[in-house]
């Protein structure tokens, strides 16, 4: 009888051992696998697609003659897809292709395509990290008919968190510089709000949703 206690006491911490053993062994692959997430996994070569849906806001229209213009814009949506490549740690070069919509008061619709190169700078805190960055480029815009393509630029202030070391979620915040250099016309510019011999700045607002894929 003392016997088969023995054997039954020997038994219960075999099989407790066992179990503790098993969840220790189901734990570590996840904290193996969480570790390799930290933000010293940048380096030179790591690569960043970048999607983001949000809003633009038109702010003002700052004219050469008139100064300060109504933009007689309502709020728009516009849509962005951007590639980062790192040098290192923290610094990185890219493109952006985006495009953005407007309906104007008269019932038109202004559309803007912006389109470059940018440049920029990621500060990281833990699971938290900051991309600050400068686009340059060209942006083909269409209104009342009739086209314009000049020069394009804004820079960019995002915070996104690391989920995972895949996807990371975040904001984005850009300011835009949109001139227009148009000289004389015999008929008003397609668009800008009046015609006229001038060179006039457009200023936009973008506040946005973005989703990013590293790789």
């Amino acid at each position: 009888m003392r016997s088969l206690r023995y054997v039954l006491v020997l038994l219960c911490l075999f099989f407790s051992v066992s179990v503790f053993a098993q969840e220790d062994g189901e734990d570590a692959p996840l904290e193996t696998d969480w570790s390799g997430y930290l933000p010293s996994l940048y380096s030179r070569g790591d690569q960043i697609f970048n999607m983001h849906l949000g809003l633009g806001f038109p702010l003002f229209y700052a004219d050469s003659e008139k100064g300060v213009l109504s933009t007689k814009m309502n709020l728009g949506g516009m849509a962005a897809l951007s590639y980062s490549y790192f040098l290192n740690s923290h610094w990185f070069l890219g493109g952006e292709l985006s495009g953005a919509f407007f309906s104007t008061e008269g019932k038109n619709n202004y559309f803007i395509v912006p389109m470059g190169f940018k440049a920029g700078y990621q500060f990281i805190f833990r699971r938290l990290e900051f991309p600050v960055s400068l686009l340059v480029g060209f942006a083909p815009q269409q209104r009342l008919g009739g086209s314009y393509f000049g020069l394009f630029a804004k820079p960019t202030v995002s915070a996104f968190f690391r989920f995972n070391p895949d996807w990371s979620f975040g904001i984005n915040t850009s300011f835009w510089w949109v001139p227009q250099w148009t000289g004389v016309r015999d008929e008003p510019d397609v668009a800008a709000p009046h015609s006229g011999k001038i060179s006039i700045h457009g200023f936009f607002l973008e506040a946005s949703i973005g989703v990013r894929y590293h790789f």
